[in-house]
């Protein structure tokens, strides 16, 4: 049993089209690891939700001949729909337009020390895909290394942050373990960033290139508050930072503050984002997960690229837990994975083969054999190394687990043949065996709650009835 608080977050995407299966990608790791700490006794807040002030959003609204309002909000709700279609159990969706989250990011700026912010004349070469400046030496053959795209040169005047100030004080962060990086390869990859030497960052834009889309800096409203930085606050506004101290009941020295990212982004949640708390006086997140990215035939899938998968489509043709399932056990948590319709078919199948095989065929035996009601285990027992690969964020490993406990008590049921022995009468030793199958299919089943939620409480249902009868097909053969 955990007594402190596990604060787990996802990035907030962008809404300039809808999700696409690489955000899925993220939302099921995250919700897996809060339902896993749940499942715990730990207290868990899980949140996540719509980035909507960057520019990009303003050029697809132009596009379209819409406000820049009006097309977040629509697209805003997939996102929330994808939630809910992915069984995502977050306690916040948050909205980077609420008006509460809009004086929370005025109020951080204002909290930030008043030597760390300065405003300069600036040129650099700027990609909107990013939203985000380059060095000419990080482009590749002068492109932007994830969109592909030249950047466009922007020269103009910014409010700049003194990042250069604290450079020792996030190495010294990496490397006492107080700021942790998953994979260890990541963390190589941050620690070297911060050693080679940290640049003061551009805080703010010109308002009138985005006209006027974003939150305005206090007391200047010629420019507006850089995108990211202002989506990065959101991990303090959901929680109410800005209107007054409940939100540090939560972000606090005994929470558990956990970043769930993808590989494009932590140079903003492992080195900005720590420096501009540690400047506003307040606690850096403890943990910062990075996954890799879902590819198509090895390129990334990114909205940007215009190469994305609707993961509804998916959801909605395979079931919710098929997806997850294959996004989780088929896809290596930190290194980037080929998504197919032939990979998650092939997934499904093994899903009906393994325990929807099993718990078909022992609820079937249960009926069969009358053997009436099942008395559930008070402390439902882990596969050994289970818990060891989730404190590794292993989704993959802990599934793998799970599977291979389904796999033996289907042998041991094919070497018992009970229906064999039902036919000659032995129903007594049937039902003793059919006691120890059910006891272990429950084990499994608690703790492939946080990967497979629907199917979890389908079978607990199934088997914590007063009689145990025969269950549907939880993974319905199609065609």
């Amino acid at each position: 049993m955990y007594d402190n608080t596990a604060y787990v977050t996802s990035t907030i995407p962008f809404v300039n089209a809808r999700p696409h299966v690489g955000f899925a990608l993220e939302l099921v790791q995250a919700d897996t690891l809060a339902r896993y700490y749940r499942l715990l006794g730990r207290h868990v807040r899980f949140q996540t939700g719509t980035d909507e002030h960057a520019f990009k959003n303003v050029m697809a609204a132009r596009e379209q001949g819409i406000s820049t309002e009006q097309f977040v909000n629509g697209n805003s709700k997939n996102f929330r729909h994808l939630c809910d279609e992915l069984a995502v159990s977050h306690d916040r969706f948050i909205r980077t337009t609420e008006q509460a989250h809009k004086t929370a990011v005025r109020t951080f700026w204002k909290q930030l020390r008043p030597e760390d912010i300065y405003r300069k004349q600036y040129t650099g070469l700027y990609c909107i895909g990013c939203e985000d400046f380059y060095l000419e030496k990080d482009l590749v053959n002068g492109v932007c290394p994830d969109h592909g795209s030249a950047p466009v040169v922007v020269e103009e005047e910014n409010y700049f942050f003194r990042l250069s100030a604290y450079q020792q004080r996030l190495e010294n962060l990496l490397i006492s373990g107080k700021l942790s990086i998953v994979p260890e390869s990541r963390y190589n990859e941050v620690l070297q960033f911060v050693r080679s030497g940290l640049r003061d960052i551009s805080v703010s834009r010109a308002a009138h290139r985005s006209g006027g889309w974003g939150i305005s800096v206090p007391d200047d409203t010629s420019q507006v508050i850089y995108v990211w930085i202002d989506a990065l606050i959101n991990y303090l506004s959901g929680l109410g930072f800005g209107g007054g101290v409940k939100w540090q009941q939560v972000w606090n020295e005994d929470t558990d503050k956990i970043h769930v990212i993808g590989k494009n982004v932590w140079k903003f949640h492992a080195v900005y984002w720590p420096a501009l708390l540690l400047s506003a006086g307040i606690q850096v997140p403890d943990k910062i997960v990075v996954h890799g990215f879902l590819t198509q035939n090895g390129q990334k899938i990114s909205k940007s690229l215009g190469n994305s998968i609707d993961p509804g489509e998916y959801v909605r043709r395979f079931g919710s837990d098929a997806v997850r399932y294959y996004l989780l056990r088929y896809v290596r948590p930190f290194t980037d994975g080929d998504f197919s319709e032939e990979r998650l078919s092939a997934a499904y199948d093994g899903l009906a083969n393994g325990l929807g095989n099993l718990c078909s065929r022992l609820t079937a035996l249960c009926e069969c054999s009358e053997y009436g009601a099942f008395e559930r285990p008070c402390d439902p027992r882990a596969p050994e190394g289970f818990h060891s690969a989730l404190e590794r964020f292993e989704f993959d490993t802990g599934l793998e687990l799970l599977e291979k406990d389904v796999h033996e008590v289907n042998q041991d049921i094919e070497h018992l043949a009970p229906w064999s022995l039902i036919r000659d009468g032995a129903g007594d030793q049937v039902r003793a065996a059919i006691a120890q199958w059910l006891g272990r299919l429950y084990d499994v089943v608690h703790w492939v709650g946080p990967f497979l939620p629907q199917t979890s409480a389908k079978i607990k249902s199934a088997v914590s009835a007063e009689r145990v009868r025969k269950v549907e097909p939880l993974f319905p053969r199609s065609g």
